[in-house]
């Protein structure tokens, strides 16, 4: 009988022996796939910065270091700007917002006073088309189509080779004496969400990280001999 028990007892003890051998080998290989995963993820990350970066100074730099000085505005910024906003490709494409549409057909039908200062007046003879171009970001500061109200310009201008220079302008007339102040943190949040940055509770950008890599590039764009 005590012989059975030990034996019962060996038994117990080598099945809980393996199936802690198998629980630390799925711990271990469970460790190394998340840290493959981390360093491939970042290493496309650094590849893809260093990549638009390079690509923002070849499409656009000369074009940024004449509105820098035109408008008083740190090249630095303005480079950081395009590449999170086109990561530097040229052309640099564009993106339909279906509810900031919604909001200037409200404005259109009279349900809505304004939208960001676009009034009815402002939309009264716009064809569907048009306001689908206005609710559509363009050029390299990705600037919705209704921005080109304020500069008085058409949407073909902000989206074609003076892309730069109007959405500089733009930036110069909505927080530009902030950009002045080197209110970096608030800029970025600006132009991404219309807002400054919280003073309590987390950024409301699209992406989490939009001013922290914004912030980043300012250091990256600093550096280079312009």
């Amino acid at each position: 009988m005590y012989r059975k028990k030990r034996k019962i007892d060996k038994q117990s003890f080598k099945k809980t022996h393996l199936k802690l051998m198998h629980g630390i080998s799925a711990i271990v290989i469970l460790c190394l796939l998340i840290f493959s995963y981390k360093y491939f993820i970042q290493y496309h990350l650094d590849f893809n910065k260093n990549t638009s970066s390079q690509s923002v100074i070849d499409n656009y730099s000369h074009d940024v270091i004449k509105a820098s000085l035109d408008f008083n505005i740190p090249y630095e910024y303005l480079m950081s700007l395009i590449q999170l906003e086109c990561s530097g490709l040229k052309p640099a494409g564009e993106r339909f917002e279906p509810h900031v549409y919604k909001q200037l057909k409200r404005v259109q039908m009279g349900s809505l006073n304004n939208y960001e200062n676009v009034t009815a007046s402002h939309l009264h003879d716009a064809s569907d088309e048009a306001l689908r171009n206005l609710a559509t970001s363009w050029g390299p500061f990705q600037l919705m189509g209704y921005k080109c109200i304020l500069l008085d310009v058409k949407i073909r201008d902000i989206r074609g080779p003076s892309g730069v220079h109007y959405g500089a302008q733009w930036i110069n007339l909505t927080y530009g004496n902030r950009l002045r102040k080197a209110e970096y943190k608030h800029c970025f949040h600006l132009h991404n969400t219309g807002r400054t940055y919280p003073s309590t509770g987390l950024p409301t950008t699209h992406d989490p990280q939009y001013v922290q890599r914004g912030l980043s590039g300012l250091k990256r764009f600093s550096s280079i001999n312009h």
